[in-house]
């Protein structure tokens, strides 16, 4: 079960807005705080500058005496601590309580007392001055006499002031005094109010991403929820339909216009086509076993009566019998493989014209004849036996109804080769025109069972068109009957030529 609550869309759904919200706002947090933290650094920086500036200041107005830098006014306590070094790190005065500092980029303070200092910066005055003035104070590098430097050196580190440790933003100064002693100035301030909001402001995000990410997970599984509820409304019918077998049922539409409305559409389509396609096939059946019964009902009586009396055997009937249904029983076999999607294994190339001459000639005795009209160029690609029978069809069918006349022609047109074949009778009324290429239909003032057929012809004959890639119409022929047109496309699939008219009224008879 739980397994199964994991792999559904409501919970990857949920995970997935659950994890890409988490991403987003650690990437948001991180957007506040590392900013934060360099504005925050940025004021601390300028916050030690400033007071490294005003002990610069003070010094560089100085002149230096045998008291040294134990005079320096320095700022007092933990926010800002001091001390000033000369430039091979000996230290010449510090803060009050400045124990140890670190972090400035100069030798360690040595714990040193401020007399001490001061003697040894008397004692090497003199030094320090021919120092000054043999190579430092001629640099044009080092800052002028009496002046501050001009640039601000930063680093982080620590410093213990009265036992306290702390970190703290250092900024380093050069200043040289009236006397041309160069010193460094250390100020610090302190980082406790940048670590301080910092930290409240990374506990509250991490105290608020939690309930957040919870909301965020359940407003997505109740949507979801909510999203997929016709989802699943669709899906108990079908399943509902699966066992009941009743196709006449439909799935719940929704009253939105979202995919799964489009999708509940799509389903009933679905089934109202699966449901008149059974419809078809039931109906199929019962008019195939209707019109297999008369046939072998006849043909069974005529049999038993010839056993019984064989001089009233009716050998002529039992035949004609026979053949129809094994007419019947082979239009059946090929409308099974036409619903079976069959289609012709290797296409030949073949002369629809010549095809119509052979299959009229056949004709020369029948009771109507058959006009021929066939223009060259008329080649295919397909089954010949299926378009033969799809001919013999139309030939059939118009004979049938035809008055005294039956013309059929083959010419190119277009990007067609077109087979007409068109009668002198009623013809087909423009209502009954698509309704008589289904199966087993027969219009009842043109056709009976006893002189025409079972009502598989036509049908048929447009199933086999559509498999060619063709079509197969009725319309009204110039003298009043019906007209059938088959077009195909031609063999090479090129533009229609004019060819020679060949032109047989009276078809010979064929062997």
């Amino acid at each position: 079960m739980r397994r199964r609550r994991f792999g559904s869309v409501r919970a990857r759904a949920s995970l997935g807005a659950t994890t890409v919200v988490a991403v987003a706002l650690v990437a948001a947090g991180l957007a506040v705080l590392l900013p934060l933290r360099s504005n925050l650094t940025d004021q601390a920086d300028r916050q030690a500058d400033r007071a490294a500036r005003q002990v610069a200041l003070d010094i560089a107005a100085r002149i230096q005496g045998r008291a040294g830098y134990a005079d320096l006014e320095l700022p007092e306590g933990e926010d800002h601590p001091v001390r000033v070094t000369d430039e091979n790190g000996r230290l010449l005065a510090a803060g009050e309580g400045l124990e140890r500092i670190g972090g400035t980029a100069v030798r360690a303070v040595r714990e040193t007392a401020a007399d001490d200092s001061n003697g040894d910066a008397d004692g090497d005055d003199s030094d320090d001055d021919r120092d000054d003035d043999d190579g430092r104070g001629g640099s044009d590098d080092d800052p002028a006499v009496g002046e501050i430097g001009d640039t601000t050196a930063y680093s982080s580190g620590s410093a213990t002031v009265d036992g306290d440790t702390a970190d703290y933003r250092f900024a380093t100064v050069e200043a040289t005094d009236r006397a041309g002693r160069t010193v460094l100035v250390h100020a610090g301030a302190s980082l406790a109010d940048r670590q301080s909001a910092v930290r409240t402001t990374a506990l509250s995000m991490l105290a608020g991403l939690p309930v957040l990410l919870l909301v965020v997970g359940g407003v997505t599984w109740l949507m979801t929820r909510r999203a997929l509820g016709p989802v699943e409304g669709i899906r108990r019918e079908m399943a509902a339909i699966t066992a009941s077998q009743d196709l006449s049922r439909r799935v719940p539409e929704p009253a939105t216009h979202d995919e799964v409305a489009r999708l509940a559409r799509t389903t009933n389509e679905t089934l109202g086509a699966l449901e008149a396609s059974v419809e078809r096939q039931r109906r199929f059946v019962a008019d195939a076993s209707h019109e297999l019964r008369s046939p072998i009902a006849s043909l069974r009586t005529q049999l038993e009566v010839g056993e019984a009396h064989p001089a009233l055997l009716d050998v002529p009937g039992a035949v004609a019998d026979t053949v129809r249904l094994q007419r019947l029983a082979a239009d059946l076999l090929l409308l099974a493989r036409l619903d079976a999607g069959e289609r012709p294994a290797r296409p030949a190339r073949f002369d629809l014209g010549a095809l119509a001459h052979e299959e009229v000639s056949q004709r020369a005795t029948d009771r109507v004849p058959v006009a021929l009209d066939v223009r060259a160029g008329a080649e295919v690609a397909g089954s010949r036996g299926q378009l033969a029978r799809v001919l013999g069809n139309l030939l059939d069918n118009a004979q049938r109804h035809a008055a005294g006349s039956v013309t059929a022609s083959v010419r190119r047109e277009g990007q067609a080769v077109v087979l007409a074949v068109a009668d002198d009778g009623p013809g087909v009324p423009e209502a009954e025109r698509e309704r008589i290429f289904e199966r087993f239909v027969r219009l009842d003032d043109a056709r009976s069972r006893d002189d025409g057929g079972a009502g598989l012809g036509l049908a048929i004959a447009r199933d086999v068109a559509e498999r060619h890639g063709g079509t197969l119409t009725v319309g009204r022929a110039e003298c009043g009957g019906a007209l059938f047109e088959l077009r195909l496309p031609p063999a090479d699939g090129g533009p229609a030529r004019s060819g020679p008219v060949v032109t047989d009224r009276r078809p010979e008879p064929g062997p």
